[in-house]
């Protein structure tokens, strides 16, 4: 009941009471982004949603145009505090993380919910052994269970257990201490950069 109902009206309700107070500070990003270096906007990739479905997932742009994509061994995003392909507001937008607001739309499209397993790009879906693979059983989320415990610290095997137990275990409660916990990893800025 709640995973299949009570959540979507909630996501649409957060997602349409946060967009007037994000707006305006949407406008500011954009042009703070486009004065540095009078690029796009915007980074919209292609993410795995909900039974694997491929969507275009919103973000604020945080790397100069056309930054090669890095990797580190287990396959996730290379993040470090001296990456020298994010640009100077793109590193604020991260620390805060910023950059995800846009994801708000993706609520609303129903493409995304406020919580959930992170979106991974399409090539990630074979790194995923098929018992992991019920994490596609739930929408990703613009915050999840790794971003308010590990943020950045969990690695692409504990990514993976991680998202799995969530899809196993989704609630009102588990969303509501995962929602408190990403605001304390936030202000605290715990685990902003892989070490």
């Amino acid at each position: 009941m709640y995973s299949k109902h009570v959540k979507r009206m909630l996501d649409l309700a957060a997602a349409l009471l946060a967009l007037p107070f994000f707006v305006p500070l949407f406008i500011i990003i954009a042009i703070l982004i486009k004065l540095e270096d009078n690029g796009p906007v915007f980074y919209n990739a292609n993410r795995v949603g909900f039974c694997g479905t491929i969507f275009k997932m919103f973000k604020f742009r945080s790397m100069k145009v056309n930054a090669p994509d890095i990797r580190l061994e287990d396959g996730s995003t290379y993040n470090a505090k001296d990456d020298p392909r994010v640009t100077k507001i793109g590193k604020i937008l991260r620390e805060t993380s910023l950059d995800e607001t846009p994801q708000l739309l993706n609520v609303l499209l129903g493409d995304m919910s406020t919580i959930g397993p992170r979106p991974d790009p399409p090539d990630w879906l074979d790194r995923y052994p098929e018992e992991f693979k019920c994490f596609l059983n739930v929408k990703p989320g613009i915050t999840g269970y790794n971003q308010a415990y590990f943020r950045n610290e969990a690695d692409g095997y504990q990514k993976m257990v991680h998202d799995c137990f969530y899809a196993k275990n989704i609630s009102f409660t588990l969303d509501l201490k995962i929602m408190l916990k990403t605001i304390i990893t936030l202000v605290t800025r715990k685990n902003t950069y892989k070490r």
